[in-house]
């Protein structure tokens, strides 16, 4: 059984002008765990929370550490709370190089080192070639590796991310992202990521917390979590889908393509470079599936799944229906006409092919899945 060292266990109720708060959840003290939600829905002040920033009555404990206790009277203040916090605006000190704003965080720390040092943060997000520049001359992306160099130079239990990619361009976003893919790999610290974008939610994170108007919708693995029908208004419409898990089979180097292997079926994406034997995780959006009730023939898409339909949602006042497929163990999400539901005749327990064009598929999105 996890005990209490081995989880952030917090509860926060109470109100912001018009806006109320309430929650209660557990999220283990290593790991990326996703803070998601539409804009409103409270994440922002939950990470005030956290950081003692924002004070509402409950109860925090960080890996058996009491941080606030209303009935014992106990509130930590902010600058006693061991936290590295990353907002959307990097927010350097302009007047300093970035080796002084990122050696400004070890001296507020007083030197103490727990973690990672000076040396270990700048070849993990690799800012070795920008230390002796001035921060107004950086990109959106490195202004964010430095802000995140010095929030981990601070030493903190925990990382608190408010959407630190929202302000970047795409461009700048890619660059980025596996920066932030190996901060999983290497920090034995909690990662608390809040963002609007299930894309990117589901690309950097293990378990999921969702918001809706300030209380818990859900919480768990991103995989479960991704799969239920339940949440279409809180995990989007336009860009729902689920996570997977599958092994690389083979590598073609006649056609450029990446054969996996999920639950037993052939699933072919573009050339991914990646080693036979390795397990990754893949997003499916549910607009990229299509639906068939006989194998079809002479078609140009190349994976085409079987499976049993196990659940259908229709969206009320919407041309759309949601249908969850059973592929033999994970399930897919696929989003199809009401129309189409109709013609087809779609029920749960029914038989079904599912098609998945390749090009559909993004290898910068595939990560390797975790110990």
């Amino acid at each position: 059984m996890t005990g209490e060292a081995d989880v952030l266990s917090g509860r926060f109720q109470g109100s912001l002008g018009s806006f109320s708060l309430d929650v209660s959840f557990d999220m283990p003290m290593r790991g990326v765990t996703a803070l998601f939600g539409p804009s409103g829905s409270g994440k922002t002040t939950v990470l005030r929370c956290i950081a003692g920033l924002a004070r509402m009555s409950g109860r925090l404990t960080v890996g058996g550490s009491v941080w606030q206790d209303d009935d014992q009277r106990l509130f930590r203040k902010p600058h006693t709370r061991p936290i590295g916090y990353v907002f959307q605006e990097a927010s350097l000190f302009p007047h300093l190089s970035v080796h002084r704003n990122l050696t400004y965080a070890e001296h507020r720390n007083g030197g103490k080192s727990s973690g990672l040092n000076f040396d270990d943060v700048v070849a993990l997000l690799g800012v070795g070639s920008l230390l002796d520049r001035d921060t107004d001359g950086l990109s959106g992306g490195e202004r964010q590796r430095v802000a995140i160099g010095r929030a981990l130079l601070s030493q903190p239990r925990i990382l608190l991310m408010d959407e630190p990619l929202s302000a970047l361009d795409r461009g700048a976003k890619e660059e980025i992202l596996p920066y932030l893919e190996s901060l999983h790999e290497t920090l034995d610290i909690p990662i608390l990521y809040v963002s609007h974008d299930i894309g990117e939610a589901s690309r950097l994170a293990d378990r999921m917390i969702v918001l809706s108007k300030g209380k818990v919708a859900a919480e768990g693995s991103i995989d479960d979590v991704l799969q239920r029908l339940d949440l279409r208004p809180e995990t989007g419409r336009f860009e729902a889908g689920v996570v997977l898990r599958a092994r690389v089979a083979s590598n073609d180097k006649t056609f450029l393509t990446t054969q996996l292997d999920l639950a037993g079926q052939t699933v072919t994406i573009p050339g991914a470079e990646l080693p036979v034997g390795q397990e990754i995780r893949l997003r499916i959006r549910a607009r990229d599936v299509a639906l068939a009730t006989e194998r079809p023939k002479g078609i140009s898409i190349r994976n085409i799944l079987s499976g049993v339909i196990d659940e259908i949602v229709e969206e009320p006042d919407s041309a759309f229906a949601e249908t969850l497929v059973d592929l033999g163990g994970p399930r897919i999400r696929a989003r199809i006409t009401r129309d189409a539901l109709s013609d087809l005749k779609l029920t749960p327990g029914m038989p079904v092919y599912a098609l998945i064009k390749s090009v559909s598929f993004d290898r910068r999105a595939m990560v390797a899945v975790r110990g």
